[in-house]
Protein backbone atom coordinates (compact mmCIF):
# COMPACT_ATOMS: atom_id res chain seq x y z
CA UNK A 1 0.00 0.00 0.00
CA UNK A 2 1.35 3.42 -0.93
CA UNK A 3 0.27 6.88 0.18
CA UNK A 4 -1.08 9.27 -2.44
CA UNK A 5 2.11 11.37 -2.70
CA UNK A 6 4.07 8.21 -3.61
CA UNK A 7 1.55 6.83 -6.10
CA UNK A 8 3.28 6.56 -9.49
CA UNK A 9 0.17 6.94 -11.63
CA UNK A 10 -0.64 10.36 -10.20
CA UNK A 11 2.91 11.56 -10.79
CA UNK A 12 3.14 10.02 -14.25
CA UNK A 13 -0.29 10.68 -15.76
CA UNK A 14 -0.79 13.91 -13.88
CA UNK A 15 -4.58 14.30 -14.10
CA UNK A 16 -6.41 15.22 -10.91
CA UNK A 17 -9.79 13.77 -9.90
CA UNK A 18 -11.39 17.04 -10.99
CA UNK A 19 -9.70 16.79 -14.41
CA UNK A 20 -10.97 13.25 -14.85
CA UNK A 21 -14.54 14.16 -13.84
CA UNK A 22 -14.55 17.07 -16.29
CA UNK A 23 -13.40 14.82 -19.15
CA UNK A 24 -15.95 12.16 -18.22
CA UNK A 25 -18.75 14.74 -18.04
CA UNK A 26 -17.77 16.09 -21.45
CA UNK A 27 -18.07 12.56 -22.84
CA UNK A 28 -21.37 11.97 -21.06
CA UNK A 29 -20.21 9.51 -18.37
CA UNK A 30 -20.25 9.52 -14.59
CA UNK A 31 -17.29 7.21 -14.00
CA UNK A 32 -14.33 5.53 -15.68
CA UNK A 33 -16.06 2.18 -15.21
CA UNK A 34 -19.06 3.43 -17.20
CA UNK A 35 -16.77 4.66 -19.97
CA UNK A 36 -14.86 1.38 -20.09
CA UNK A 37 -18.12 -0.58 -20.14
CA UNK A 38 -19.08 1.11 -23.41
CA UNK A 39 -15.56 1.29 -24.85
CA UNK A 40 -14.52 -2.34 -24.30
CA UNK A 41 -16.93 -4.94 -25.74
CA UNK A 42 -18.01 -7.62 -23.30
CA UNK A 43 -16.75 -10.36 -25.63
CA UNK A 44 -13.11 -9.29 -25.18
CA UNK A 45 -13.29 -7.98 -21.62
CA UNK A 46 -11.28 -9.77 -18.93
CA UNK A 47 -13.41 -10.40 -15.88
CA UNK A 48 -11.09 -12.64 -13.88
CA UNK A 49 -8.74 -11.82 -11.06
CA UNK A 50 -5.64 -9.85 -11.98
CA UNK A 51 -2.20 -11.44 -11.61
CA UNK A 52 -0.18 -8.25 -11.22
CA UNK A 53 1.33 -7.49 -7.80
CA UNK A 54 0.21 -4.52 -5.75
CA UNK A 55 1.64 -1.18 -6.91
CA UNK A 56 4.77 0.16 -5.26
CA UNK A 57 6.41 3.58 -5.08
CA UNK A 58 9.08 4.82 -7.49
CA UNK A 59 11.92 4.41 -4.93
CA UNK A 60 10.74 0.88 -4.23
CA UNK A 61 10.61 0.09 -7.95
CA UNK A 62 14.15 1.38 -8.42
CA UNK A 63 15.23 -0.76 -5.49
CA UNK A 64 13.74 -3.84 -7.14
CA UNK A 65 15.45 -2.94 -10.42
CA UNK A 66 18.76 -2.58 -8.57
CA UNK A 67 18.27 -6.04 -7.12
CA UNK A 68 17.60 -7.44 -10.61
CA UNK A 69 20.60 -5.61 -12.06
CA UNK A 70 22.83 -7.08 -9.36
CA UNK A 71 21.96 -10.56 -10.64
CA UNK A 72 23.56 -9.75 -14.01
CA UNK A 73 27.31 -10.33 -14.23
CA UNK A 74 29.42 -7.97 -16.32
CA UNK A 75 32.44 -9.55 -17.99
CA UNK A 76 34.81 -8.39 -20.70
CA UNK A 77 32.74 -9.49 -23.69
CA UNK A 78 34.84 -10.89 -26.54
CA UNK A 79 31.92 -12.70 -28.20
CA UNK A 80 31.48 -10.36 -31.18
CA UNK A 81 28.88 -11.51 -33.73
CA UNK A 82 27.71 -7.94 -34.33
CA UNK A 83 27.71 -6.74 -30.70
CA UNK A 84 30.69 -4.98 -29.13
CA UNK A 85 31.67 -3.08 -26.03
CA UNK A 86 31.74 0.66 -26.63
CA UNK A 87 32.45 3.83 -24.68
CA UNK A 88 29.37 6.06 -24.60
CA UNK A 89 30.76 9.62 -24.57
CA UNK A 90 29.54 11.32 -21.40
CA UNK A 91 28.38 14.39 -23.29
CA UNK A 92 26.14 12.21 -25.48
CA UNK A 93 24.87 10.08 -22.61
CA UNK A 94 23.87 13.11 -20.53
CA UNK A 95 22.60 15.35 -23.32
CA UNK A 96 20.91 12.84 -25.66
CA UNK A 97 20.15 9.50 -24.01
CA UNK A 98 19.12 11.05 -20.68
CA UNK A 99 17.59 14.21 -22.15
CA UNK A 100 13.77 14.34 -22.54
CA UNK A 101 14.20 16.86 -25.35
CA UNK A 102 15.44 13.90 -27.39
CA UNK A 103 13.64 10.87 -25.96
CA UNK A 104 10.09 12.29 -25.76
CA UNK A 105 9.83 13.79 -29.25
CA UNK A 106 7.22 12.48 -31.69
CA UNK A 107 7.80 11.20 -35.23
CA UNK A 108 8.89 14.27 -37.25
CA UNK A 109 5.88 14.44 -39.56
CA UNK A 110 5.73 18.18 -38.77
CA UNK A 111 9.13 19.45 -39.89
CA UNK A 112 8.54 22.95 -38.55
CA UNK A 113 8.81 21.60 -34.97
CA UNK A 114 11.36 18.87 -35.72
CA UNK A 115 14.38 20.58 -37.30
CA UNK A 116 16.75 19.50 -34.54
CA UNK A 117 16.05 15.79 -34.82
CA UNK A 118 15.92 15.95 -38.59
CA UNK A 119 19.39 17.50 -38.69
CA UNK A 120 20.64 14.82 -36.29
CA UNK A 121 19.21 12.13 -38.58
CA UNK A 122 20.79 13.77 -41.63
CA UNK A 123 24.08 13.39 -39.75
CA UNK A 124 23.34 9.68 -39.29
CA UNK A 125 22.40 9.22 -42.95
CA UNK A 126 25.52 11.09 -44.09
CA UNK A 127 27.70 9.00 -41.77
CA UNK A 128 26.27 5.81 -43.26
CA UNK A 129 26.53 6.88 -46.91
CA UNK A 130 30.09 8.14 -46.44
CA UNK A 131 31.35 5.02 -44.69
CA UNK A 132 29.54 2.57 -47.00
CA UNK A 133 30.23 4.50 -50.20
CA UNK A 134 26.55 4.37 -51.16
CA UNK A 135 24.29 7.11 -52.57
CA UNK A 136 21.37 7.19 -50.10
CA UNK A 137 20.73 5.89 -46.58
CA UNK A 138 17.54 5.89 -44.57
CA UNK A 139 17.10 7.23 -41.04
CA UNK A 140 17.80 3.80 -39.49
CA UNK A 141 16.34 0.31 -39.23
CA UNK A 142 15.25 -1.72 -36.22
CA UNK A 143 18.47 -3.78 -36.24
CA UNK A 144 20.93 -5.45 -38.61
CA UNK A 145 18.83 -8.58 -39.12
CA UNK A 146 15.79 -6.55 -40.13
CA UNK A 147 17.94 -4.48 -42.48
CA UNK A 148 19.26 -7.61 -44.22
CA UNK A 149 15.74 -9.00 -44.67
CA UNK A 150 14.52 -5.69 -46.09
CA UNK A 151 17.53 -5.65 -48.43
CA UNK A 152 16.58 -9.14 -49.63
CA UNK A 153 13.08 -7.85 -50.39
CA UNK A 154 14.47 -4.82 -52.25
CA UNK A 155 16.60 -7.22 -54.29
CA UNK A 156 13.58 -9.30 -55.20
CA UNK A 157 11.61 -6.23 -56.28
CA UNK A 158 14.50 -4.68 -58.21
CA UNK A 159 16.23 -7.62 -59.88
CA UNK A 160 15.36 -8.58 -63.45
CA UNK A 161 15.79 -12.24 -62.50
CA UNK A 162 12.67 -14.41 -62.23
CA UNK A 163 14.41 -16.77 -59.80
CA UNK A 164 13.32 -17.15 -56.19
CA UNK A 165 16.83 -18.06 -54.96
CA UNK A 166 18.76 -15.75 -52.61
CA UNK A 167 22.38 -16.71 -51.90
CA UNK A 168 23.75 -15.98 -48.42
CA UNK A 169 27.37 -15.92 -47.30
CA UNK A 170 28.01 -18.99 -45.13
CA UNK A 171 30.08 -16.69 -42.87
CA UNK A 172 27.08 -14.44 -42.16
CA UNK A 173 26.02 -13.73 -38.58
CA UNK A 174 23.99 -16.64 -37.15
CA UNK A 175 21.10 -14.41 -36.07
CA UNK A 176 20.95 -12.95 -39.58
CA UNK A 177 20.77 -16.41 -41.11
CA UNK A 178 17.96 -17.40 -38.76
CA UNK A 179 15.89 -14.31 -39.53
CA UNK A 180 16.44 -14.60 -43.28
CA UNK A 181 15.25 -18.21 -43.27
CA UNK A 182 12.24 -17.33 -41.11
CA UNK A 183 11.14 -14.40 -43.28
CA UNK A 184 11.96 -16.04 -46.62
CA UNK A 185 9.74 -19.10 -46.18
CA UNK A 186 6.30 -17.39 -46.32
CA UNK A 187 7.53 -15.19 -49.19
CA UNK A 188 8.45 -18.20 -51.31
CA UNK A 189 12.13 -17.28 -51.29
CA UNK A 190 14.69 -20.08 -51.23
CA UNK A 191 17.76 -19.23 -49.12
CA UNK A 192 20.92 -21.03 -50.22
CA UNK A 193 24.41 -20.68 -48.73
CA UNK A 194 27.75 -20.32 -50.48
CA UNK A 195 31.38 -19.84 -49.48
CA UNK A 196 32.20 -16.22 -50.28
CA UNK A 197 35.89 -16.82 -49.56
CA UNK A 198 35.95 -18.95 -52.73
CA UNK A 199 34.82 -16.00 -54.84
CA UNK A 200 31.91 -16.69 -57.18
CA UNK A 201 32.41 -20.44 -57.56
CA UNK A 202 29.54 -21.24 -55.20
CA UNK A 203 27.03 -19.13 -57.12
CA UNK A 204 25.38 -21.58 -59.50
CA UNK A 205 22.14 -21.49 -61.42
CA UNK A 206 19.74 -18.56 -61.39
CA UNK A 207 19.28 -16.24 -58.40
CA UNK A 208 17.92 -12.75 -57.77
CA UNK A 209 20.37 -11.63 -55.11
CA UNK A 210 23.31 -12.37 -52.86
CA UNK A 211 24.25 -11.28 -49.34
CA UNK A 212 27.86 -10.97 -48.19
CA UNK A 213 29.15 -10.43 -44.62
CA UNK A 214 32.08 -8.00 -44.56
CA UNK A 215 34.08 -8.85 -42.45
CA UNK A 216 32.63 -12.31 -41.86
CA UNK A 217 31.25 -13.59 -38.58
CA UNK A 218 34.52 -15.50 -38.18
CA UNK A 219 36.42 -12.23 -38.58
CA UNK A 220 37.83 -13.17 -41.97
CA UNK A 221 38.06 -10.45 -44.60
CA UNK A 222 37.81 -11.84 -48.10
CA UNK A 223 37.70 -10.34 -51.57
CA UNK A 224 33.95 -9.97 -52.16
CA UNK A 225 34.23 -8.21 -55.53
CA UNK A 226 34.21 -11.41 -57.65
CA UNK A 227 30.89 -12.46 -56.09
CA UNK A 228 29.44 -8.97 -56.62
CA UNK A 229 30.53 -8.95 -60.27
CA UNK A 230 29.11 -12.44 -60.80
CA UNK A 231 25.77 -11.35 -59.36
CA UNK A 232 25.60 -8.36 -61.67
CA UNK A 233 26.38 -10.58 -64.65
CA UNK A 234 23.08 -12.41 -64.09
CA UNK A 235 21.06 -9.27 -63.21
CA UNK A 236 21.11 -10.07 -59.48
CA UNK A 237 21.40 -7.55 -56.65
CA UNK A 238 24.42 -7.61 -54.31
CA UNK A 239 23.84 -6.88 -50.62
CA UNK A 240 26.79 -6.33 -48.27
CA UNK A 241 26.40 -6.39 -44.48
CA UNK A 242 29.34 -4.29 -43.30
CA UNK A 243 30.88 -3.23 -39.99
CA UNK A 244 30.94 0.59 -39.87
CA UNK A 245 34.08 0.82 -37.73
CA UNK A 246 35.94 -1.58 -40.03
CA UNK A 247 34.92 0.61 -42.99
CA UNK A 248 37.19 3.37 -41.71
CA UNK A 249 40.09 1.08 -42.69
CA UNK A 250 38.81 -1.29 -45.42
CA UNK A 251 37.27 -0.59 -48.82
CA UNK A 252 33.67 0.63 -48.82
CA UNK A 253 30.96 -1.69 -50.22
CA UNK A 254 29.96 0.98 -52.73
CA UNK A 255 33.51 1.14 -54.06
CA UNK A 256 33.36 -2.64 -54.60
CA UNK A 257 30.14 -2.38 -56.61
CA UNK A 258 27.54 -3.31 -53.96
CA UNK A 259 23.94 -2.32 -54.67
CA UNK A 260 22.83 -2.26 -51.01
CA UNK A 261 24.78 -1.94 -47.76
CA UNK A 262 23.29 -2.89 -44.40
CA UNK A 263 24.44 -3.35 -40.83
CA UNK A 264 24.29 -1.94 -37.34
CA UNK A 265 25.63 1.21 -35.70
CA UNK A 266 25.63 -0.29 -32.18
CA UNK A 267 29.37 -0.01 -31.63
CA UNK A 268 29.15 3.73 -32.29
CA UNK A 269 28.43 4.61 -28.67
CA UNK A 270 25.30 2.53 -28.00
CA UNK A 271 25.48 -0.09 -25.21
CA UNK A 272 24.85 -3.74 -26.15
CA UNK A 273 21.80 -3.92 -23.85
CA UNK A 274 21.41 -7.72 -24.09
CA UNK A 275 20.69 -7.27 -27.80
CA UNK A 276 19.12 -3.85 -28.18
CA UNK A 277 17.80 -1.39 -28.88
CA UNK A 278 20.25 -0.01 -31.37
CA UNK A 279 20.03 1.50 -34.86
CA UNK A 280 20.47 -0.69 -37.90
CA UNK A 281 21.28 0.97 -41.20
CA UNK A 282 20.36 0.48 -44.86
CA UNK A 283 21.91 2.33 -47.80
CA UNK A 284 21.47 1.92 -51.55
CA UNK A 285 23.13 2.87 -54.81
CA UNK A 286 21.62 5.42 -57.16
CA UNK A 287 18.32 4.22 -58.61
CA UNK A 288 17.07 2.15 -55.67
CA UNK A 289 15.87 5.03 -53.45
CA UNK A 290 12.18 4.46 -54.08
CA UNK A 291 12.46 0.81 -53.11
CA UNK A 292 13.87 1.64 -49.69
CA UNK A 293 11.88 0.94 -46.52
CA UNK A 294 11.53 3.25 -43.55
CA UNK A 295 12.05 6.93 -42.97
CA UNK A 296 14.20 9.09 -45.21
CA UNK A 297 15.22 12.64 -44.28
CA UNK A 298 15.95 15.13 -47.04
CA UNK A 299 16.58 18.83 -47.57
CA UNK A 300 13.82 21.06 -48.93
CA UNK A 301 13.06 24.78 -49.20
CA UNK A 302 10.68 26.48 -46.77
CA UNK A 303 8.14 29.24 -47.51
CA UNK A 304 10.82 31.91 -47.07
CA UNK A 305 13.27 30.25 -49.42
CA UNK A 306 15.58 28.89 -46.75
CA UNK A 307 16.89 25.33 -46.68
CA UNK A 308 15.03 23.09 -44.23
CA UNK A 309 14.86 19.40 -43.39
CA UNK A 310 11.82 17.18 -43.85
CA UNK A 311 10.83 13.55 -44.32
CA UNK A 312 10.97 12.84 -48.04
CA UNK A 313 9.61 10.20 -50.45
CA UNK A 314 6.87 9.48 -47.92
CA UNK A 315 4.62 7.94 -50.56
CA UNK A 316 6.69 4.75 -50.10
CA UNK A 317 5.56 4.47 -46.49
CA UNK A 318 2.82 2.58 -44.69
CA UNK A 319 1.17 5.63 -43.13
CA UNK A 320 0.28 6.81 -46.65
CA UNK A 321 0.15 3.77 -48.96
CA UNK A 322 -0.98 1.25 -46.33
CA UNK A 323 -0.98 -2.27 -47.81
CA UNK A 324 0.69 -1.00 -51.02
CA UNK A 325 3.65 0.45 -49.12
CA UNK A 326 7.22 -0.49 -49.99
CA UNK A 327 7.50 -2.21 -46.61
CA UNK A 328 5.56 -2.61 -43.38
CA UNK A 329 8.54 -1.10 -41.59
CA UNK A 330 7.07 2.22 -40.50
CA UNK A 331 9.47 3.24 -37.78
CA UNK A 332 13.10 3.99 -37.04
CA UNK A 333 15.43 3.75 -34.05
CA UNK A 334 15.68 7.52 -33.87
CA UNK A 335 17.16 7.99 -30.39
CA UNK A 336 19.84 5.37 -31.05
CA UNK A 337 20.51 6.70 -34.56
CA UNK A 338 21.00 10.16 -33.06
CA UNK A 339 23.48 8.71 -30.55
CA UNK A 340 25.43 6.86 -33.25
CA UNK A 341 25.48 9.87 -35.55
CA UNK A 342 26.65 12.12 -32.71
CA UNK A 343 29.37 9.60 -31.86
CA UNK A 344 30.71 10.17 -35.38
CA UNK A 345 30.30 13.94 -35.01
CA UNK A 346 32.16 13.91 -31.68
CA UNK A 347 35.07 11.74 -32.82
CA UNK A 348 35.21 12.86 -36.44
CA UNK A 349 36.94 10.91 -39.23
CA UNK A 350 40.37 11.03 -37.57
CA UNK A 351 38.98 9.93 -34.21
CA UNK A 352 37.03 7.01 -35.69
CA UNK A 353 40.07 5.89 -37.65
CA UNK A 354 42.20 6.11 -34.50
CA UNK A 355 39.70 3.93 -32.61
CA UNK A 356 39.65 1.42 -35.47
CA UNK A 357 43.46 1.36 -35.65
CA UNK A 358 43.73 0.76 -31.90
CA UNK A 359 41.21 -2.09 -32.08
CA UNK A 360 42.99 -3.63 -35.06
CA UNK A 361 46.47 -3.25 -33.56
CA UNK A 362 45.38 -5.02 -30.37
CA UNK A 363 43.82 -7.82 -32.41
CA UNK A 364 47.02 -8.24 -34.43
CA UNK A 365 49.11 -8.32 -31.24
CA UNK A 366 46.91 -11.07 -29.80
CA UNK A 367 47.00 -13.02 -33.07
CA UNK A 368 50.81 -12.80 -33.23
CA UNK A 369 51.06 -13.94 -29.61
CA UNK A 370 48.90 -16.99 -30.22
CA UNK A 371 50.62 -18.01 -33.46
CA UNK A 372 54.02 -17.57 -31.77
CA UNK A 373 52.82 -20.15 -29.22
CA UNK A 374 52.11 -22.61 -32.04
CA UNK A 375 48.35 -22.04 -32.29
CA UNK A 376 46.46 -21.92 -35.60
CA UNK A 377 44.10 -19.15 -36.73
CA UNK A 378 41.27 -19.63 -39.21
CA UNK A 379 42.28 -16.53 -41.20
CA UNK A 380 45.31 -14.29 -41.53
CA UNK A 381 43.31 -11.30 -42.79
CA UNK A 382 40.97 -9.77 -40.23
CA UNK A 383 39.94 -6.51 -38.55
CA UNK A 384 38.91 -7.17 -34.93
CA UNK A 385 38.00 -10.86 -34.72
CA UNK A 386 40.05 -14.05 -34.84
CA UNK A 387 39.19 -17.73 -34.44
CA UNK A 388 41.65 -20.13 -32.85
CA UNK A 389 41.51 -23.72 -34.14
CA UNK A 390 42.40 -27.12 -32.68
CA UNK A 391 42.20 -26.25 -28.98
CA UNK A 392 40.29 -27.62 -26.00
CA UNK A 393 37.63 -24.93 -26.31
CA UNK A 394 35.91 -25.67 -23.00
CA UNK A 395 39.14 -25.57 -20.99
CA UNK A 396 40.36 -22.34 -22.60
CA UNK A 397 36.93 -20.73 -22.26
CA UNK A 398 36.76 -21.59 -18.56
CA UNK A 399 40.26 -20.22 -17.89
CA UNK A 400 39.23 -16.90 -19.45
CA UNK A 401 35.96 -16.88 -17.49
CA UNK A 402 37.95 -17.19 -14.28
CA UNK A 403 39.47 -13.80 -15.16
CA UNK A 404 36.13 -12.18 -16.00
CA UNK A 405 36.40 -12.65 -19.77
CA UNK A 406 33.77 -14.23 -22.02
CA UNK A 407 34.92 -15.49 -25.42
CA UNK A 408 32.90 -17.27 -28.11
CA UNK A 409 32.95 -21.06 -27.91
CA UNK A 410 32.32 -21.86 -31.59
CA UNK A 411 32.59 -25.65 -31.19
CA UNK A 412 34.57 -28.17 -29.13
CA UNK A 413 37.86 -27.16 -30.76
CA UNK A 414 37.37 -23.54 -31.86
CA UNK A 415 37.37 -20.28 -29.88
CA UNK A 416 36.34 -16.89 -31.28
CA UNK A 417 37.78 -13.64 -29.90
CA UNK A 418 36.52 -10.15 -30.80
CA UNK A 419 38.36 -7.02 -29.68
CA UNK A 420 36.63 -3.65 -29.24
CA UNK A 421 37.44 -0.14 -28.04
CA UNK A 422 36.95 -1.16 -24.38
CA UNK A 423 39.47 -4.03 -24.52
CA UNK A 424 42.41 -3.44 -22.18
CA UNK A 425 45.96 -4.75 -22.35
CA UNK A 426 45.28 -6.65 -19.12
CA UNK A 427 42.41 -8.45 -20.85
CA UNK A 428 44.64 -9.35 -23.80
CA UNK A 429 47.27 -10.69 -21.40
CA UNK A 430 44.70 -12.84 -19.61
CA UNK A 431 43.41 -14.23 -22.93
CA UNK A 432 46.93 -15.10 -24.05
CA UNK A 433 47.55 -16.87 -20.74
CA UNK A 434 44.31 -18.84 -21.12
CA UNK A 435 45.85 -20.33 -24.29
CA UNK A 436 49.21 -20.89 -22.60
CA UNK A 437 50.78 -18.01 -24.53
CA UNK A 438 52.44 -14.69 -23.65
CA UNK A 439 51.38 -11.34 -25.11
CA UNK A 440 54.19 -10.14 -27.36
CA UNK A 441 55.01 -6.85 -29.03
CA UNK A 442 54.78 -6.92 -32.81
CA UNK A 443 55.72 -4.74 -35.73
CA UNK A 444 53.00 -6.37 -37.84
CA UNK A 445 50.34 -3.69 -37.44
CA UNK A 446 47.99 -4.44 -40.32
CA UNK A 447 46.11 -7.45 -41.59
CA UNK A 448 43.84 -5.34 -43.81
CA UNK A 449 46.44 -3.94 -46.22
CA UNK A 450 45.09 -5.99 -49.13
CA UNK A 451 41.69 -4.37 -48.60
CA UNK A 452 42.80 -0.88 -47.51
CA UNK A 453 40.36 1.96 -48.02
CA UNK A 454 41.53 4.69 -50.40
CA UNK A 455 38.49 7.01 -50.41
CA UNK A 456 37.75 9.80 -47.91
CA UNK A 457 34.75 9.95 -45.59
CA UNK A 458 33.00 12.29 -43.15
CA UNK A 459 34.34 15.39 -44.90
CA UNK A 460 31.31 17.56 -44.04
CA UNK A 461 31.98 20.40 -41.63
CA UNK A 462 29.73 18.94 -38.92
CA UNK A 463 32.06 15.93 -38.53
CA UNK A 464 35.10 18.19 -38.24
CA UNK A 465 33.92 20.85 -35.79
CA UNK A 466 32.55 19.54 -32.48
CA UNK A 467 35.39 17.54 -30.95
CA UNK A 468 35.52 19.36 -27.61
CA UNK A 469 32.86 18.71 -24.98
CA UNK A 470 31.96 22.40 -24.90
CA UNK A 471 31.36 22.57 -28.63
CA UNK A 472 29.44 19.28 -28.63
CA UNK A 473 27.31 20.36 -25.68
CA UNK A 474 26.35 23.60 -27.41
CA UNK A 475 25.61 21.83 -30.69
CA UNK A 476 23.28 19.33 -28.99
CA UNK A 477 21.55 22.14 -27.08
CA UNK A 478 21.05 24.16 -30.25
CA UNK A 479 19.46 21.20 -32.04
CA UNK A 480 17.21 20.43 -29.06
CA UNK A 481 16.01 24.04 -29.11
CA UNK A 482 14.87 23.55 -32.72
CA UNK A 483 12.48 20.80 -31.60
CA UNK A 484 9.14 20.66 -29.80
CA UNK A 485 8.84 17.61 -27.54
CA UNK A 486 6.92 16.64 -24.41
CA UNK A 487 9.43 18.53 -22.28
CA UNK A 488 7.87 21.71 -23.71
CA UNK A 489 4.22 20.85 -24.13
CA UNK A 490 1.61 18.59 -25.70
CA UNK A 491 2.35 17.36 -29.22
CA UNK A 492 -0.54 17.94 -31.69
CA UNK A 493 -0.32 14.46 -33.19
CA UNK A 494 -1.05 11.10 -31.64
CA UNK A 495 -0.09 7.49 -32.14
CA UNK A 496 1.70 4.65 -30.41
CA UNK A 497 4.60 7.00 -29.61
CA UNK A 498 2.36 9.69 -28.11
CA UNK A 499 3.52 9.14 -24.55
CA UNK A 500 6.00 10.19 -21.91
CA UNK A 501 8.50 7.66 -20.59
CA UNK A 502 8.99 8.69 -16.98
CA UNK A 503 12.43 9.37 -15.57
CA UNK A 504 12.11 6.39 -13.25
CA UNK A 505 11.28 4.11 -16.18
CA UNK A 506 14.26 5.40 -18.19
CA UNK A 507 16.90 5.53 -15.46
CA UNK A 508 17.86 1.85 -15.48
CA UNK A 509 18.58 1.95 -19.23
CA UNK A 510 21.93 3.61 -18.49
CA UNK A 511 23.03 1.20 -15.74
CA UNK A 512 26.03 -0.88 -16.87
CA UNK A 513 24.48 -4.04 -15.38
CA UNK A 514 21.82 -3.77 -18.09
CA UNK A 515 23.75 -1.97 -20.85
CA UNK A 516 26.97 -3.98 -20.91
CA UNK A 517 25.47 -7.45 -21.38
CA UNK A 518 26.01 -9.27 -24.69
CA UNK A 519 22.89 -10.99 -26.12
CA UNK A 520 24.82 -14.28 -26.33
CA UNK A 521 26.23 -14.04 -22.81
CA UNK A 522 25.94 -17.25 -20.75
CA UNK A 523 22.75 -17.66 -18.73
CA UNK A 524 24.78 -17.37 -15.52
CA UNK A 525 25.54 -13.76 -16.49
CA UNK A 526 21.96 -12.79 -17.32
CA UNK A 527 19.91 -13.96 -14.33
CA UNK A 528 18.51 -10.48 -13.74
CA UNK A 529 17.46 -10.06 -17.35
CA UNK A 530 15.92 -13.52 -17.46
CA UNK A 531 13.97 -12.88 -14.26
CA UNK A 532 12.57 -9.68 -15.78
Amino acid sequence: MTSAHKDFKYRHIGTSSADQLLMLKTLGYDSIDDLMSDAVPQVIRFNGEGTLPEPISEPEALGELRALASRNRITASMIGLGYYGTHVPGVIKRNVLENPSWYTAYTPYQPEISQGRLEALINFQTMVTDLTGMKTANASMLDEGTAVVEAMMIARRSSDSKSNVFYVDSDALPQTKALLEHRAEPLGIEVQYFDASAGATGLVGEYFGIMLQYPGASGAITDIKPAIDAAHAVSAIAVVAADLLALTLIAAPGDLGADIAVGTSQRFGVPMGFGGPHAGYLAVRDGLERSMPGRLVGVSIDAEGAAAYRLTLQTREQHIRRERATSNICTAQVLLAVMAGMYAVYHGPRGLRAIANEVHTKTVALAESLTAAGLTLSSQEFFDTIRVLNVDAEAVWQKARAHGITMLKVDDSTIGISVDETTSEATLNAIAHAFGAELVNTNDTSRVSNFARTTSYLTHEVFNSHHSETSMLRYLKRLADYDYALDRGMIPLGSCTMKLNSTTEMEAVTWPEFGNIHPFAPADDTRGYLQM
